[in-house]
């Protein structure tokens, strides 16, 4: 498709937006203002998730002073540092190599002293990337855990916390474990509301749920745990460090990128192209097909009612929607929304749209997401594909891939959650091109 094209062009300015929102939450950028003044005692960093070799690169190179310290990230999105140890481990279902990582962090916070201060640079991915079994379980019981949330379909709050009862580093256990040390920890937010104790579970915060809620959360979604995880959960023997809990009282949390942040970032490219943004959210949970056909109906409204918006617009928004797999294609939530999107969308031509994983991962494919435009469907017929069927499987990467309309960014070094930009164009231009 060429970018000369009325379709091409909108598909260079999604990108543009897309990658602005990237750029906006990358850690060299975001971490640099946020760090404190240095310490009497040791600086020791520690931190978890797909951004956190990016951040700790991010201090090494702003920070004048002696530091030491581990960061534990997916594979394939290590940053060269010096003085700052880089492990890298599985995501999204934990391996040894986290495992470890995770063993270390607690043993490096042994006999803290007050005047000491642990940053802790947490970022999403750090749930299954800090992973840590409470006493009773072992590797391979979290696996088949982190397993079953994934395809279950419930909400990452949900998921995680389950996960925070089941560690013993989650939960405000590795802050409670730094006491009586100093405690200041940097957020790269991928959850809906930007709650704390979701980003990686919170490994630094007080965490206000029960074991009673996780076991909620696993009856809800008929989840299947191994004993000792059920175990765990019904004796109460994980339950997380509660808010007021004195070992907490010196540990600060500061936001550093969030997708409200990205989000703006992306309007701002298209107010420079001459396009209105609207952003509806940047906290929409539910079914990613579901909410597909809810946005595809919000889109058509604003082309053929100019409701509740004119166009020509934008509609952005963010947030983390869930699978409930039933297939065995190869999916992820974004090109799941994509794919119900289109059929909903049924070819309009006017209205095209981007959604991705700012992580660049959308599943467990190495692919961000994708791109529709009006001739999306059409295209697909002429190969044989059937859309319907590819959603019912779960196939959203089978299909875009064979479109040749994938987005991939490659390791982005970042993570705020999910990005979702749906263009459309002025009905009169449309019109006159024709």
């Amino acid at each position: 498709m060429s970018d000369s094209t009325p379709a091409g062009a909108a598909r260079v300015l999604l990108r543009r937006m897309f990658d602005a929102a990237i750029a906006s939450a990358q850690p060299a950028l975001c971490v640099p203002p946020l760090l404190p003044a240095a310490p009497r005692g040791r600086m020791i960093v520690l931190g978890a998730g797909k951004a956190s070799a990016a951040m700790a690169r991010a201090v090494e190179d702003h920070w004048p002073g002696p530091l030491s310290g581990l960061v534990v990230t997916r594979y394939g999105y290590a940053v060269p540092c010096t003085r700052i140890e880089i492990v890298e481990a599985a995501h999204p279902v934990p391996d040894a190599a986290g495992m470890r990582a995770a063993q270390r962090m607690l043993e490096s916070v042994r006999d803290l002293a007050e005047d000491d201060l642990v940053l802790c640079l947490i970022s999403g991915g750090g749930s299954a990337l800090l992973t840590l079994p409470t006493a009773g379980m072992g590797l391979d019981d979290m696996q088949a855990v982190n397993s079953e949330l994934l395809v279950s379909g419930a909400t990452i709050s949900e998921m995680n916390c389950v996960r925070r009862h089941l560690s013993a580093i989650k939960g405000g256990r590795l802050a409670a474990a730094c006491y009586p040390a100093r405690v200041l920890t940097l957020l790269i937010s991928d959850v809906p509301g930007d709650r704390p104790s979701d980003i990686a579970s919170g490994p630094t915060v007080a965490d206000p749920t029960t074991s009673a809620d996780a076991l909620s959360v696993v009856r809800r979604y008929g989840i299947e745990l191994p004993a000792p995880a059920r175990a765990a959960l019904e004796s109460g023997s994980g339950e997380s460090v509660k808010p007021g809990d004195a070992r907490l009282a010196r540990s600060r949390v500061c936001m550093a990128a969030t997708p409200q942040m990205a989000l703006e970032a992306a309007a701002a490219v298209a107010r420079s192209a001459g396009i209105t943004p609207h952003i509806l959210g940047d906290a929409i949970e539910g079914e990613a097909s579901d909410v597909g056909k809810v946005l595809a109906g919000v889109a058509i409204q604003v082309a053929e009612r100019g409701q509740p918006f004119n166009s020509p617009c934008v509609l952005l928004s963010g947030g983390e929607t869930t699978v409930t797999v039933q297939g065995s294609g190869r999916g992820g939530r974004n090109v799941e929304f994509l794919l119900s999107l289109a059929i909903a969308l049924d070819g309009h031509p006017r209205i095209h749209a981007l959604a991705g994983d700012t992580d660049g991962v959308d599943g467990q494919e190495e692919i961000a997401g994708a791109y529709i435009a009006s001739d999306s469907l059409s295209r697909a017929w002429s190969r044989g594909l059937r859309p319907k069927d590819m959603l019912a499987n779960n196939d959203g990467h089978g299909f875009f891939t064979a479109l040749g309309d994938s987005v991939v960014t490659g390791p982005t070094l970042t993570n705020v959650n999910d990005f979702r930009a749906i263009l459309i164009e002025d009905k009169a231009a449309s019109e006159a091109r024709r």
